[in-house]
């Protein structure tokens, strides 16, 4: 009878592989950011912040936990793309003591670049992440 929760060399290999072409796929990622004079933490940011599915944008601890850092290092991580112009904080318009943190026009094109470089080495990987819907129509 085999021990129970015992991993073969079969799911390490699997493990192993997974392990290795998602960290090809960050590295990438890193590099395209890098590329476009982001660093790799920027470009996460304003992904971020892009993507957020609220109106008014995250905050500062919803980003915090979107990256998984510390909040006061996402709070100078803010202040950096604030003051290069690729986010802006913003007061609440329900409750003005609540921050949100929106992308700008500048910001937004720096992330839509690199976004479809990365799109592009993702959609070439699909085999490896299994990936059934990427297309490139959805803006």
């Amino acid at each position: 009878m085999p021990r129970r929760g015992r991993i073969g060399k079969a799911e390490l290999r699997a493990l192993a592989a997974f392990r290795y072409q998602l960290r090809r796929f960050l590295r990438f990622s890193e590099d395209a950011a890098t590329r476009a004079g982001l660093t790799p933490l920027q470009y996460q940011l304003l992904l971020q912040v892009a993507g957020w599915p609220g109106s008014d944008g995250p905050t500062v601890g919803e980003l915090a936990e979107r990256l998984q850092r510390a909040q006061h290092g996402v709070v100078a991580l803010v202040t950096r793309c604030e003051d290069a112009g690729l986010v802006e904080r913003r007061a609440g318009q329900d409750d003005r003591r609540r921050v949100y943190v929106c992308i700008t026009p500048v910001g937004e094109q720096a992330v839509r670049s690199i976004a479809g470089a990365v799109r592009r080495e993702l959609a070439s990987m699909r085999h490896v992440f299994r990936i059934e819907h990427l297309s490139d129509d959805d803006g």
